[in-house]
């Protein structure tokens, strides 16, 4: 039987509640773990604390004069202190805020959709076909895939080879092109056996969830298709290379993203 025919799962609502929690919970573990995994150990130039630009003043009778005590006592001036170092730059900091956003906005469509899901006996809703799982599955492959690459890009510059690591961001950006061509076919195909935005909730969610994502995919796509060009025209060096840096971590995480979209939305 085909995987886009109409198949009802039975079980009891009491049942797919406490299913929905728990994978509510492990979501919310692993996307809390992919951010801590960036925060801790992200190579690189993430932490990019600098010398005190702070200098000695040097020693002459004039200073020495000024620093020795006088009729007022007391003890010499204290030398320049070094600064606090940053905890990171103002890149990273600023892409680590705004993958904060985003985890919120997803936890905000997950927790709609669990709200229906368990509160449905039967899921998907009668005459609505079901989701297809095995090319999904294959797709899911291709989209971790692309995280494996654009590491490898990044791992390159900092080895200051320029030309593999233009490379292996071609190879992410054909892999993420991909994923969006065949989540597209999978899309007109469920439009085709009836599944729209209007056609129920199971549709309505189905389209909101999966295509936010998608978006930014594309989003994430675009930004690394700049980063390319700039790659290519020799701006990244082994030392400077900020702004890929904060590219591969949003594709990172925007692939990480995916696998708990997937088991909710497709599997559960």
């Amino acid at each position: 039987m085909s995987e886009w025919t109409m198949k009802q799962p039975g079980g009891s609502n009491f049942r797919n509640r406490r299913l929905g929690v728990a994978l509510a919970l492990v979501a919310a573990l692993y996307v809390g773990a992919v951010i801590v995994f960036i925060i801790l150990y992200w190579p690189g130039e993430v932490f990019m604390a600098k010398d005190s630009t702070a200098r000695k003043l040097p020693q002459g009778p004039l200073i020495e004069a000024v620093m020795r005590p006088a009729f007022g006592g007391g003890n010499p001036p204290a030398p320049p202190v070094r600064p606090n170092a940053p905890i990171g730059s103002n890149a990273w900091l600023g892409v680590l805020m705004f993958l904060g956003a985003e985890a919120m906005f997803f936890a905000g469509l997950i927790g709609a959709f669990l709200v229906f899901r368990v509160g449905s006996a039967v899921w998907p809703p009668p005459f609505q076909p079901r989701l297809p799982l095995a090319v999904t599955g294959v797709n899911t492959i291709i989209l971790l895939a692309s995280a494996v690459t654009v590491r490898l890009a990044l791992g390159r510059t900092q080895r200051g080879d320029a030309s593999r690591s233009v490379f292996w961001l071609s190879t992410t950006a054909l892999l993420g092109a991909l994923f969006l061509l065949i989540q597209g076919s999978e899309w007109l195909q469920l439009i085709h056996f009836g599944l729209t935005v209007s056609s129920s909730v199971y549709g309505g969610l189905f389209y909101t969830i999966i295509g936010f994502h998608a978006l930014h995919v594309f989003g994430a796509l675009v930004w690394l298709a700049v980063v390319w060009l700039k790659a290519r025209r020799g701006g990244f060096t082994k030392r400077s290379h900020v702004g890929l840096q904060v590219c591969a971590m949003y594709w990172i995480f925007v692939v990480a993203l995916w696998p708990v979209l997937y088991g909710l939305v497709y599997l559960y």
